[in-house]
């Protein structure tokens, strides 16, 4: 005999020893496959609840900016008569052209009145300065 040679005797022997070492790399492959099952349903888990979150943020009704209050107009008369100058107004204006289109006098005690005014109105968001001394009303 040589040694590359198994006796009929020895062979349950080796036979037993590969069915152990054949269940012993099942039990490996089978331990794995419920590790990576568990991984696999914990993955699962995870995108289901981030499906849920998009699909529950994407039914939220978009935000509205909160409401302002529009600007008071002072109680003085004159401030809705500036006002009805500049709704016909397709261009802004000056206090002297406002003197004008209310049939003030021209005068630079008028003129410097409405420009106290129209600065009032500036100040409360009414109206708008689009460079010194030029006034308008704001547009959305």
């Amino acid at each position: 005999m040589t040694g590359g040679e198994v006796t009929l005797g020895a062979l349950p022997a080796r036979l037993e020893e590969r069915e152990r070492e054949i269940t012993a790399q099942a039990e490996a492959t089978k331990e794995q496959i419920r590790q990576l099952t568990a991984q696999l349903n914990e993955l699962d888990r995870a995108a289901e609840e981030v499906w849920i979150t998009r699909k529950t943020l994407l039914e939220l009704p978009d935000p509205q900016p909160p409401a302002t209050p529009a600007p008071k107009l002072p109680d003085h008369p004159a401030y809705r008569q500036i006002m009805a100058v500049f709704t016909t107004a397709d261009h802004p204006l000056r206090a002297r052209q406002v003197c004008e289109a209310m049939d003030l006098t021209v005068a630079p005690n008028n003129i410097n009145n409405i420009r106290l005014k129209l600065k009032r109105l500036t100040d409360r968001g009414i109206l708008v300065e689009t460079e010194q001394g030029l006034f308008t009303q704001p547009r959305p």
